[in-house]
């Protein structure tokens, strides 16, 4: 009697200290989003106001990104191996890790962008395409609904977040067709213009990125695999 009284207090503490990790791993995990969401943000501000100094700022920023990439992922390494846990658990798990992969790259998308707000800052000032701004939000939202949709399990956001890519994909051809004929008009400022395009190709795979996550949330709620569009129509 007492032996089992032993093993269930064991097995008890043991329960405990996973559903600990786990919520530590969900709270790493929003840190890290909220901070790349910060980055998008400060980044599309940077560009439109040629604010160097708050360029540099969130480039200094990549570095924490990158090491909370590293930090969750062997938090779950951990994890799987002192838990080795089994269906939702397990999926919740090795889906973090793959989530941190495309944080990590939008982040340094937004170190791109704050590249080019720089360099344009340096130039004759031109007026920059009036769909960034916008495209910037709309991934910016998009990063937010893909970590809200995993954190409370709601798949019908996640969804939300693959239906808006679309639109940042027929931005992002709008601004690189305006900026051509820009070219065409303006041919002193092909070097800007060419930056301008840049931004919105990164802002676009921002929006492949988001909807990545959006595709990794459907999973593990549904068990549904919708990385390619095929599988989508079963939905």
């Amino acid at each position: 009697m007492l032996y089992a009284s032993h093993v269930a207090a064991s097995l008890a503490h043991t329960a405990r200290k996973f559903e600990e990790e786990l919520s530590l791993l969900r709270q790493h995990l929003l840190g890290m989003a909220g901070r790349v969401e910060d980055m998008i943000h400060r980044a599309g501000r940077a560009l439109v106001e040629r604010d160097a100094s708050l360029a540099e700022e969130i480039i200094a920023l990549d570095g924490a990104v990158n090491w909370a990439e590293v930090e969750i992922d062997e938090q779950c390494l951990l994890i799987l191996a002192r838990h080795q846990p089994l269906a939702s658990d397990l999926r919740f798990v090795t889906l973090a890790m793959k989530m941190v992969t495309d944080l990590e790259r939008i982040a340094d998308l937004a170190v791109n962008i704050c590249e080019r707000a720089i360099d344009l800052g340096q130039a004759e000032r031109i007026v920059v395409h009036s769909d960034i701004p916008l495209m910037t939000e709309m991934v910016e939202s998009m990063v937010k609904d893909a970590i809200d949709a995993f954190v409370t399990r709601d798949s019908s956001k996640a969804w939300g977040v693959i239906e808006r890519d679309a639109q940042i994909d027929a931005l992002y051809h709008r601004v690189f067709q305006d900026s051509l004929a820009q070219m065409r008009l303006k041919p002193k400022e092909v070097h800007q213009l060419i930056h301008i395009q840049s931004v919105a190709k990164w802002l676009e795979r921002m929006g492949d990125h988001s909807t990545n996550l959006a595709e990794l949330v459907i999973y593990m709620i549904d068990g549904h695999d919708v990385r390619h569009p095929n599988r989508r129509e079963s939905r």
